[in-house]
């Protein structure tokens, strides 16, 4: 392959790890791309970041990160003004693109400029709760969700049936978290679209077994979640759904990979959630399982996502 080629002699190492709420996951993914990619015959670093290697990035001797971090500060464009600053190549979108990704509100103000369809939602962090739960429920209705701006993995989000929920729960998110915003509740199925190479894979349909959404239990805990890859759905929705989820990728400003969330409504109707810039990579993640639909193994994966860093090398 000529990406093997291009990096057959530089020292790449494999940023996973942090210290954010999904740094687990980020451990498992970045252990399973570096084999991959050592199996592939390239010579690879495992760096679990932390803070003390901010100061001292430079002596870390790596020709190439490919980033793997889940969550700020790896997800939001820090680590990758970070290897800008020291000239280091980095696999992946660039600051901005990874600062509105991570961002759920900034996200949703693009998908509303575009017309890109997306759940309604209240922001207004200025308001304490209680002042703002009674326009909530006219506007949105219940059951309604709630959810951190800056989080992934479904961490922190709950979905509350009544005023005294949502204001219980919302303050206990507002503690834990800071920024929090409520987003229409669509009952449908949740569906997803990985973005490899630029092109959309086909769509996965996602069946959680006993949880009542798509949660981090039901993400990460085997036999909770049945996938269905294509989605079973007509050939023209899903040309559609494909085109969109490109769309809502390129309108970010994202680089080679990203993924794409959204519920099918039960009025029919495909309502895009969010857009991960840094996607699960373990090997049962829903891209990887969406690249395998067309007969792209992990491995395989793991190298396209390797060569996005060729537009930083010189």
């Amino acid at each position: 392959m000529d990406i093997i080629k291009e990096f057959r002699d530089k020292n790449i190492g494999v940023i996973m790890g942090g210290w954010s709420s999904e740094r687990e996951i980020s451990l498992i993914s970045g252990r399973a791309i570096a084999k991959a990619l050592r199996d592939a015959g390239l010579k690879i670093t495992e760096i679990d970041f932390s803070r003390e290697i901010i100061s001292s990035i430079t002596e870390l001797n790596i020709d190439v990160g490919f980033i793997i971090l889940h969550g700020r500060p790896g997800e939001d464009g820090t680590v990758q003004g970070l290897f800008e600053l020291v000239g280091i190549p980095y696999t992946g979108s660039g600051i901005e693109a990874s600062a509105i990704g991570m961002d759920k509100i900034m996200t949703k103000r693009l998908f509303r400029y575009y017309r890109i369809s997306t759940p309604d939602y209240i922001y207004d962090p200025g308001l304490p709760i209680e002042k703002i739960a009674p326009g909530i429920e006219s506007r949105l209705g219940f059951p309604v969700v709630i959810k951190p701006r800056f989080e992934g993995s479904s961490v922190g989000i709950v979905i509350v049936k009544n005023q005294e929920e949502l204001i219980e729960q919302g303050r206990q998110l507002i503690e834990n978290y800071q920024d929090i915003f409520f987003e229409e509740y669509i009952k449908g199925m949740n569906a997803t679209v990985g973005i490899l190479n630029d092109r959309a894979l086909p769509i996965l349909e996602i069946r959680p077994k006993t949880q009542p959404f798509y949660d981090y239990q039901a993400k990460y805990t085997a036999g909770e979640t049945e996938y269905i890859v294509p989605a079973e759905i007509t050939l023209k929705k899903s040309k559609k759904i494909q085109q969109t989820a490109l769309k809502a990728h390129q309108v970010i400003g994202c680089s080679g990979f990203s993924r794409v969330d959204l519920i099918f409504g039960d009025d029919g109707r495909p309502y895009f959630l969010e857009l991960n810039t840094l996607p699960g990579m373990t090997e049962g993640s829903n891209l990887p399982l969406e690249a395998s639909a067309i007969g792209v193994d992990y491995q395989g994966v793991c190298i396209s996502m390797l060569g996005t860093a060729k537009r930083w090398c010189r």
